[in-house]
This record gives C-alpha cells, sequence and structure tokens, in this order.
C-alpha cells in the first residue's frame, strides 16, 4: 500500500498502514513566511536543459520502483532515462574494491522496489538508498555505472518506518545529505579523490516552539523530501506538506507551516530546485508538478508538465538567501560571506577560453591563484584553502588580463 512516500513492506502491522492513512487525511494551517531565496549552483557541471531528476514509480497501490529520469522542469518533459528496474547494470563494491553481482529479489539491491530518496551531486551522479537497507549506491549518469558505498551507520528496517530514509538533497559544500523518516538521523555522503566516506551527523530534534506540528510524529513529519540553501540551512518538506527548517551546527527542526493550494490528494514526495531558481514539487500520486513560493509556502501548478508517480526529486541546486536571481548570462562571484572555505564563480557564455582567479588579502598579497580552463557559460568551485578571518577581494582575470568580474569576500 502506498502512502506517499511510505510503504510498509510485506510484514508490516497493519496499525502502521492505518496511521499512514490518516496522515493523509489531516490538515494544518500554514504561518510565517522566509527571505527570498534563490538559486545557487552546487558543483562545475552544467546540466542543459534537464535540470532535475527524478525517481519515479509504476502505477500500483504499492512503492514500486520504474526508473531514474532526467526532466526538464520547465517544458515538464522527460529527457531520457537513466535507469531502469529492467536494466542490468554494473555494480562496484567500494568495500571489496571489485565489481559484484547483487541478489535482485533483496531489499539490499541497486533496483530495489522500494527507494524513496534521490540526491545528485555536482558531477551529475544520482546518489539513492532503498528504503529497507543502508546500502548507498552512486549512479554514473553517464555511463551508468553504479558504485555501493557499504554502509554501516545506519540499520532502517520495514516495520520501522520512522528507520527509514526518504529526504535527500545535496548541501551548499557540495555533500549530500540523507534524513530518516523520524530525524533520528541525518548522514553526510561525502566525496574526496574519488573515495567516498559516510558521517553520522546525529539527531536532528524539534523545536521547543513546535507544538503538534512534530518533524519527530508519523502524523506530521515524516516521509516527503528536502533541499538545502547557502547558508547550511535544510528544509524538510513531509509528506503531508509541513515545512520545516534546521541548521547543521543546531540540529533543531524549527516548524515553519503548511504548503498551501496543493490538491487534496497530493502527497508531496518530490521536491527539488531547478535551474530557474524555482521549487518544484510532486506527488507519489501522481498529478502535475507544483512550482512553491518559500515566502508564502503557496503552491501552484504548472501548466505543461508530466503525471506520473513521483517518489522523489533531485538536483544539483541550492536555494541562495539574496533577493536578486543571477542572470544566466552573467558574471558572478558568490557567496560573499565565506564559512566553508570556498568561492563559486560563475562566468557568462560570453567569455571563451581560460581565466586566473586571484585572491588578495586587506594589504594587496595576493594569497591564492587558481587556474580555470573553458570557461564559457560555466560554474567553478574554487577552494580557498585556510585563510585567516578577514576580508579579501576576489579578481577573476582572462588570460590577457583584463578583470572579467570582481568582489570583495569576507572570510568568517
Amino acid at each position: 500500500m502506498k502512502i506517499g512516500r511510505f510503504f510498509c513492506g510485506y510484514d508490516c502491522c497493519v496499525s502502521k498502514i492505518l496511521n499512514l492513512v490518516s496522515i493523509i487525511k489531516n490538515t494544518y494551517t500554514m504561518k510565517k513566511s522566509q527571505t527570498t531565496l534563490i538559486l545557487l549552483f552546487v558543483g562545475a557541471s552544467s546540466f542543459a536543459q534537464q535540470d532535475i531528476f527524478a525517481l519515479t514509480g509504476k502505477e500500483s497501490n504499492n512503492i514500486i520502483f520504474q526508473d531514474f529520469r532526467a526532466l526538464d522542469s520547465k517544458k515538464g518533459i522527460t529527457e531520457n532515462i537513466l535507469l531502469s528496474g529492467n536494466d542490468q547494470p554494473k555494480v562496484y563494491s567500494s568495500k571489496l574494491n571489485k565489481e559484484i553481482s547483487e541478489d535482485k529479489k533483496s531489499f539490499a539491491n541497486a533496483q530495489a522496489s522500494q527507494i524513496a530518496t534521490l540526491a545528485v551531486d555536482g558531477n551529475g551522479n544520482l546518489v539513492y538508498m532503498p528504503m529497507y537497507s543502508p546500502n548507498i549506491y552512486v549512479l554514473d549518469s553517464k555511463t551508468k555505472y553504479i558504485t555501493l558505498l557499504e554502509n554501516n551507520l545506519s540499520n532502517p528496517k520495514a516495520c520501522d518506518v520512522g528507520s527509514q530514509f526518504s529526504r535527500m538533497t545535496i548541501g551548499n559544500d557540495g555533500n549530500i545529505y540523507t534524513l530518516s523518516n523520524s530525524g533520528s538521523q541525518l548522514l553526510k555522503i561525502s566525496s574526496k579523490n574519488g573515495k567516498y566516506e559516510v558521517t553520522d551527523l546525529g539527531i536532528v530534534t524539534d523545536d521547543s516552539e513546535n507544538g503538534d506540528n512534530q518533524l519527530s510524529k508519523m502524523q506530521t513529519g515524516f516521509g516527503g523530501d528536502m533541499i538545502a540553501d547557502d547558508n547550511n540551512n535544510f528544509y524538510i518538506f513531509s509528506a503531508m506538506g509541513n515545512v520545516f527548517k534546521f541548521n547543521v551546527n543546531e540540529m533543531k527542526a524549527k516548524f515553519l507551516g503548511k504548503v498551501k493550494g496543493l490538491p487534496e490528494n497530493f502527497s508531496t514526495n518530490g521536491v527539488a530546485v531547478n535551474a530557474e531558481g524555482k521549487i518544484i514539487l510532486a506527488s507519489a500520486k501522481g498529478g502535475v508538478l507544483h512550482t512553491l513560493k518559500l515566502e508564502t509556502l503557496q503552491a501552484e501548478p504548472m501548466t505543461a508538465n508530466i503525471n506520473m508517480p513521483i517518489y522523489d526529486l533531485g538536483s544539483p541546486y541550492v536555494l541562495r538567501s539574496n533577493k536578486q536571481l543571477i542572470s544566466v548570462d552573467k558574471n558572478d562571484i558568490y557567496p560573499t560571506k565565506i564559512s566553508q572555505g570556498f568561492v563559486n564563480v560563475k562566468l557568462a557564455k560570453s567569455q571563451k577560453g581560460n581565466a586566473n582567479v586571484k585572491v588578495y588579502n586587506a594589504s594587496g598579497n595576493l594569497v591564492a591563484n587558481k587556474t580555470i580552463t573553458n570557461i564559457s557559460n560555466s560554474e567553478n568551485r574554487i577552494e580557498l584553502g585556510k585563510l585567516v578571518s578577514g576580508v579579501y577581494l576576489v579578481n577573476v582575470e582572462s588570460e590577457n588580463g583584463k578583470t572579467i568580474v570582481s568582489k570583495k569576500i569576507i572570510v568568517k
């Protein structure tokens, strides 16, 4: 039985199913607004028209994985299918350091029937977890090769809905984050020099002012998806449309309100930020995609788009807390307040060749110099190293020494 993003499995108790049914019937009021947030691309890859990716299901009362596919969210059309349940992909074990064969009948395989998480990293790889397995998989969107990360830090179970992972997103730091239904465990999936590492960040607890709208309660907080912004904040959308916000430094989820304007039978299962900076909502029950204004929590249906069961959405974008949208053909340096040790350099289509990114301290001394190639229409993450706190100037120069874009930044 499919209820939003929850699926209790073949051995699950009837009482849990009845509880899940009641979730869909409940309604809550919306409160508060948020600062206008806009787009920030994490990573240096470009995705042309396919700006978001979807985990889709079959037309069934149960959750049955169908495929991962790229979507053009603006036009509302499918671009291409990356992996289907009928494919026979190669799976590489990071632990065993070799290619392996998986039991397709088990819950723990790359094409398990029950999958509810999806994220996209800065290189265009799809990251996901089966619902009843701690395994984490990374699908190369170009080669279709799958890497298995054997995760021993979590233990999701078919009859313990709270232990299952149903929300996943890319963070501002380029790492992937996934949160269990009850908030009992937040995992960070990082990659360095081709090696993956999973870190348990602990429990995300409810804010003391949440009242009856608890992230940790099945009726109000389970299921759904999550997105991030450039201030290390995460926004959790439960299957019931309740929205919570937490920061990785505090790990307390604050209830923001309930999404308005959705059809009565719409369960919020997939959430992602597209290339235009819009928040896209999708449902496991099918129906058209919706856009959302975070400052009002008002949803609007998209005119021409897909109508299919979508269990999750993912994209390589996060929200940026500025009040003006970055033009798709504009040179820019962001963020200007640095806390994660890197800065992003966006260069327009009109730029050609290579460029040098030079960083100067307040005394005018050159403290960093990076070269980027093929700069036309590119997003580039520039590692700043261990700079001391203070004000710096980032100057991007063309090959002939002409300044393309320049900004002051503050390193915290």
